[in-house]
């Protein structure tokens, strides 16, 4: 985009009011009382909980769907039309929240556990007695050490005040919350190998299909859910669908937690406007790129997702507008040829997690992508051919070129090894690998060329 004009930002976009957008799941952020029953009781903590269990569960599951509320995990699917997919004649439904989280450059939903973990539990109440389901759990990730220990006293507290158990509030409901530490597999936060490693199986993704909404925890219809996308169902719940749908632009309802990390002046989790963009994102809110520097690539989501260079930075965060924006130039590996992830849509980036990691113009991208690619390579299962074989190879070439021993065929080698591996593995792992490597092989191009052309100098 070098030699074209910057794009104009979005209309509706320019004037983002971060300081008048509304704080919902992060409203209790640095309150010490509200971590506790008494002060989230004290701040209306489980009034709309009283208000739920009053209404029909499918009454609940048709405001969810209004509010356009989705999934805050990384895929960012409609989360009521997930939980349209149980079967309407279940006996024993599961509704389990996804607290695995592992992906770097993450770290919203720790402190959401740590600062409201009796918002999580009134917003799994609420949504089991929605899915009618009555044995759930919360999967966190085993290294959380005290969001477990804040999180368990919270559970402990709701069940002898009566808010879990065999007959909720005295409405004859009845819904049971266990939390089940994971043991720091990555891997675990592919829903399918957390339903393994709950049943006490290896943590391996499962064949789909069938989905867990059919089959899932023990044989019966399982929805997962992520941290941040359950403490969002109170406020549905309390101020309806339509309210929360407004918050947001198209089809994404609400707010958006982001975690930014990286070369910023003011690193932080912030819950922000889904309109917002990455470069309002980086200047307005995160204080700019530090040491006085510019942005040279943002990572949008996690370090699964491909990057955004400088000229994209206009694009808002919401999921649409990073998987459709005709701006976002389709993934290549050379001026003739595109990879097509099957279906006719290209490869261009996704919202992800929230992890957002900004990267100065003085990074060393291949140093960069190779340290992604050893993330990928040491957290595969195993389990798939591509996956288990490519990544190692990933790491193996990447670190070649990034240590300036690499050869001109390599680009073409890992690109190469990236295509293999994407859409032919069981999970996303093995995309989350290529994904990124193909993003910075057609963004940075370049710096990669240029290292290359170092050969036999330290990196």
């Amino acid at each position: 985009m070098a030699d074209e004009a910057k794009p104009p930002a979005p209309t509706g976009m320019t004037r983002v009011d971060v300081a008048g957008m509304p704080k919902l799941v992060s409203a209790r952020f640095q309150n010490e009382d509200a971590k506790t029953l008494a002060g989230y009781e004290k701040s209306g903590g489980y009034a709309t909980l009283r208000k739920a269990l009053a209404m029909r569960p499918e009454d609940i599951v048709a405001e969810v769907k209004a509010s356009n509320l989705r999934g805050r995990g990384g895929a960012g699917f409609a989360t009521g039309v997930k939980w349209g997919f149980v079967p309407k004649d279940a006996k024993a439904v599961h509704l389990v929240c996804n607290a695995d989280e592992s992906e770097p450059g993450t770290c919203k939903d720790r402190e959401l556990i740590y600062w409201d973990p009796h918002l999580l539990i009134e917003g799994m109440i609420i949504s089991a007695h929605a899915l009618k389901a009555v044995h759930n759990y919360i999967y966190i990730r085993g290294e959380m050490m005290r969001e477990y220990a804040v999180l368990a006293k919270a559970v402990d507290d709701a069940y002898a005040r009566g808010y879990l158990g065999k007959n909720i509030l005295g409405t004859g409901i009845e819904v049971h919350l266990t939390v089940h530490r994971g043991a720091g597999a990555y891997i675990c936060g592919e829903e399918t190998a957390l339903l393994n490693s709950l049943e006490g199986l290896r943590g391996q993704p499962r064949l789909k299909p069938p989905f867990p909404a059919i089959k899932g925890l023990f044989g019966n219809p399982t929805i997962v859910n992520n941290v941040e996308t359950l403490m969002n169902i109170p406020f549905i719940v309390d101020k309806g669908g339509p309210w929360f749908a407004a918050l947001g632009p198209g089809r994404s309802g609400g707010t958006r937690m982001l975690c930014v990390s990286g070369h910023v002046n003011k690193p932080g989790v912030w819950e922000l406007p889904i309109g917002i963009s990455f470069r309002q994102l980086i200047d307005e809110v995160c204080g700019g790129v530090w040491k006085g520097r510019k942005v040279k690539a943002v990572i949008p989501g996690g370090v699964s997702m491909p990057p955004l260079d400088i000229d994209e930075l206009d694009v808002p965060i919401e999921f649409d507008a990073l998987q459709n924006d005709e701006r976002i130039k389709p993934v290549m590996v050379s001026p003739t040829q595109k990879f097509d992830l099957g279906g006719g849509r290209l490869l261009r980036s996704m919202a992800g997690s929230g992890g957002v990691v900004v990267l100065d113009d003085q990074t060393d991208i291949p140093q960069a992508v190779w340290r992604i690619m050893k993330f990928f390579a040491h957290e595969s299962c195993g389990q798939c051919t591509p996956c288990r074989e490519g990544t190692g190879w990933l790491e193996k070439v990447s670190r070649r070129v990034a240590e300036g021993a690499g050869k001109p065929a390599d680009l073409e080698l890992l690109a190469s090894i990236a295509h293999g591996i994407a859409g032919n593995t069981i999970c996303a792992l093995g995309d989350a690998a290529a994904w990124p490597m193909l993003g910075f092989l057609t963004k940075f191009r370049a710096d990669f060329e240029a290292k290359i052309k170092q050969k036999g100098k330290a990196a």
